[in-house]
């Protein structure tokens, strides 16, 4: 009989990953800002309303540049899959473009 067993140095480690309600429902956001150190990225996720001239930062994740590049890799995949489902998004090339600078390299999303 043969051994189908994944040995243990070869299993992939699972984690439970929790979700409270209040996270489960989410943030709207329709703009996020980045800016980046040589340690860290920072992305604002923020809310802007039309005809508003403020608008509010509704959730700030910072992340080490191998997280980020990570993100960025799973986006592209998710969008991939998205538009093979669903068809080509349209737009991207329309950002507004603001003249805000915290002090750091900034970019836009």
């Amino acid at each position: 009989m043969e051994d189908d067993r994944i040995p243990d140095n070869e299993q992939q480690q699972q984690i439970n990953v929790e979700l409270s309600d209040e996270v489960a429902e989410g943030i709207y956001s329709n703009l996020a800002m980045i800016a980046h150190s040589n340690s860290e990225f920072v992305v604002d996720f923020i809310r802007l309303m039309p005809g508003i001239p403020k608008a509010k930062v509704k959730a700030r994740i910072i992340m080490t540049p191998d997280h980020a590049k990570r993100l960025l890799l799973a986006l592209k995949d998710n969008i991939e899959k998205y538009e093979k489902a669903f068809g080509k998004i349209e737009g991207g090339g329309d950002a507004p473009r603001f003249p805000l600078n915290f002090g750091g390299t900034l970019g836009e999303a």
